[in-house]
């Protein structure tokens, strides 16, 4: 499955590039997350619950970030493992100033389903990930307008 869009942030690159590398804003931001932890530099541990069409789960795995290149893009890598099936991502997320107040956040990349969830189809899953995508963004926007507001 194919995973691709952008989203126009009302913040400077290097503010949403903070919050994107820190392991306990990502906890609060990426949904269904329950547990984030940091093996090395840019390795983590995770713990993500979803309900996916009429199947939920918990899935366990690991989050790697590579190709990082500060306050203008990385790769994502993520394996996930659960009783209804795997995934496997690879996103490179690309950020991009486009005046003094607003960030270009652009993602592209391929997630790789087995198990249930292979079965589940094309608009179940690409709506299910449209959905949490959107929520992604509203609480990355959310944390980036409280760290505006702390710092006025």
């Amino acid at each position: 499955m194919k995973l691709t869009g952008n989203q126009i942030l009302s913040a400077t690159p290097s503010g949403v590039w903070e919050k994107l590398m820190d392991p306990e804003t990502l906890a609060r931001i990426v949904p269904g997350i329950s547990k984030l932890e940091r093996l090395s530099d840019n390795s983590f541990k995770s713990t993500l619950s979803i309900k996916i069409g009429p199947l939920g789960g918990s899935f366990n795995g690991s989050l790697q970030l590579e190709d990082i290149v500060a306050e203008k893009s990385f790769t994502l890598k993520a394996q996930q493992n659960s009783k209804i099936g795997n995934a496997n991502a690879a996103v490179k997320i690309n950020l991009t100033r486009l005046n003094e107040k607003q960030t270009e956040v652009a993602f592209d990349g391929d997630v790789k389903l087995s198990g249930m969830l292979a079965t589940m189809g094309q608009r179940v899953i690409g709506g299910v990930a449209n959905t949490l995508t959107k929520e992604f963004f509203n609480n990355l926007e959310k944390e980036l307008v409280t760290k505006e507001t702390e710092v006025s």
